[in-house]
C-alpha cells in the first residue's frame, strides 16, 4: 500500500475518557502500522469536558495535555492539533497550529471522522477527501428517511460513508436508504494492546464498564416508534442475569437513584465507581484484562432495528482473550455467537452461556481472541475503509 497522508478527526480530547480515547488510539495507531503518515486533529465549536473537575466549558487546557500524552505515549508526537472553534474571533490551537491544519486539510489523501462528530468549518470544506465513520447507526438513516434536507446535505459531502451498523443496507435493517451507499466496517481494535496470556486472577467476574446516566438526545422516533439511545432500560430486562446465572457480575457506572442501585445489588451485581478506570486509559485496559469476561447488553436502537452493531470495548475484552456475552443485535450474522463471543435474547440463554464458559474457559479464552484477531485487527479493518473509499 503507497503512503498516504492521512487525518484522523475526532473528540478525544474534548471528551477524554477511557472508551472513547481507545476507540480514536486503535484509528491512528492501525493506520500509523500501515505506512501512513497520520495526524490528529480535534477541530471543534464543542465545549470541552473535564472528568477530573466534571466541568463542562471553554477551558480546553485539560484537552490540550491529555493529547500531548497520549501522542508520548502512541508515537504521533508533533502531528496533533487541537482547535477552540468555540472562540470564532481567534481559533486559538495548541499543538500544530491552525496554519498546519489548513495545509493537512488541503492536502490530506483522507480525512477520516471517528464517530462522525466533526461539524463543519470553512477551512475543513476545502477538503474533497472526507470520510464519515457513523458509530450510532439508525439515527441518520431515519433522520434521511424523514426528509431532514440538512442531515443529507451532510452525508452527502463526504467522499465515502462508513457505519458500524453492518446490517445497513440489507434486508436485515428495516430503514430505506434513499440512495445513500453506506458501506459496512468495525471499530478497529489493536489487539497487541490487550492481549494477555494469564488466565484472570481468582475471583475474577464478569464485567462491563457503562454510562448509566446518558441523555435521550439521540432518541428518536419513527413510523410511531420511539427507539432509545440508553442502555439503561435494556440493563433492567436482564438485571437478574447474575442471580439466575448463580454468579456475581460487576459494573463499573454511575447510578444516583437508591432504588434502582437496591435492584442491583439483590441480584447479585456490584457497582464500582467509573471514575478512575474513565480518566486513565491504562487503567481502563489492566480492568478488562483482570475480568472473567464481559457481560453487556446494548441500546435499544441496535437491538430492535438489527443494526448488527458491535461494541468496540467487547471488541478490546475478546483481544483479551477474555470471552463476551453481548446483546444480539443482528452481528452473529457475521461473526460470533459461538466459542469465546456468545450473543442473547433472553435470560435462559444467558445463564446457558455462563454455564458453557465457566465448563471450559480456556477454549472461550482462546476463541474470544481468535474472534477479535480475525475480526478487528485494525490493520486489516482500516486497510479494508481505505481500499473501499478510493483512497
Amino acid at each position: 500500500m503507497d503512503r498516504k497522508r492521512i487525518v484522523v478527526m475526532g473528540f478525544m480530547g474534548g471528551c477524554p475518557i477511557a472508551g472513547v480515547i481507545w476507540q480514536h488510539i486503535h484509528y491512528i495507531v492501525g493506520l500509523q502500522r500501515l505506512g501512513h503518515e497520520v495526524y490528529y486533529v480535534e477541530d471543534s465549536a464543542r465545549y470541552v469536558y473535564n472528568p477530573v473537575t466534571y466541568a463542562e466549558d471553554t477551558d480546553y487546557a485539560y484537552a490540550a495535555q491529555t493529547l500531548d500524552r497520549l501522542a508520548r505515549q502512541f508515537g504521533f508526537e508533533g502531528r496533533w492539533s487541537f482547535c477552540a472553534r468555540f472562540f470564532p474571533d481567534e481559533n486559538p490551537t495548541a499543538g500544530m497550529s491552525l496554519g498546519k491544519i489548513r495545509e493537512l486539510y488541503r492536502t490530506a489523501d483522507a480525512v477520516i471522522a471517528v464517530c462522525g462528530t466533526q461539524e463543519f468549518n470553512e477551512d475543513l470544506l476545502v477538503s474533497q477527501n472526507l470520510i464519515y465513520v457513523e458509530s450510532d447507526p439508525g439515527v441518520e438513516q431515519i433522520r434521511v428517511d424523514k426528509g431532514d434536507e440538512k442531515e443529507r446535505a451532510y452525508l452527502d459531502r463526504h467522499r465515502a460513508r462508513f457505519t458500524f451498523g453492518e446490517n445497513v443496507g440489507t434486508p436485515h435493517f428495516p430503514v430505506p436508504l434513499h440512495g445513500i451507499r453506506w458501506l459496512p466496517t468495525r471499530q478497529p481494535v489493536v489487539t497487541d494492546f490487550w492481549k494477555t496470556d494469564a488466565p484472570p486472577p481468582d475471583g475474577a467476574v464478569f464485567t462491563t464498564v457503562a454510562n448509566w446516566n446518558t441523555s435521550d438526545r439521540k432518541d428518536i422516533e419513527w413510523r410511531g416508534e420511539k427507539y432509545l439511545w440508553s442502555k439503561s432500560l435494556e440493563f433492567l430486562k436482564f438485571i437478574e442475569a447474575p442471580a439466575r446465572s448463580g454468579e456475581d457480575f460487576e459494573m463499573a457506572t454511575t447510578i444516583r437513584d437508591t432504588a434502582t442501585v437496591n435492584l442491583f445489588h439483590t441480584n447479585r451485581w456490584k457497582l464500582i465507581p467509573p471514575d478512575r478506570l474513565s480518566i486513565e486509559w491504562d487503567e481502563y485496559r489492566k480492568y478488562l484484562q483482570g475480568s472473567k469476561g464481559e457481560f453487556t447488553v446494548a441500546k435499544d436502537q441496535y437491538v430492535r432495528l438489527r443494526s448488527g452493531w458491535f461494541s468496540d470495548r467487547t471488541a478490546c475484552y475478546l483481544a483479551a482473550g477474555r470471552p463476551a456475552i453481548t446483546q444480539e443485535t443482528g452481528f452473529t450474522r457475521l461473526f460470533g455467537g459461538k466459542m469465546g463471543l456468545l450473543s442473547f435474547t433472553t435470560l435462559d440463554e444467558i445463564v446457558g452461556h455462563v454455564r458453557a464458559i465457566n465448563a471450559d474457559y480456556a477454549a472461550h479464552s482462546r476463541a474470544a481472541f481468535e474472534v477479535a484477531a480475525e475480526h478487528f485487527e485494525a490493520t486489516k479493518v482500516l486497510a479494508s475503509l481505505l481500499d473501499r473509499a478510493g483512497i
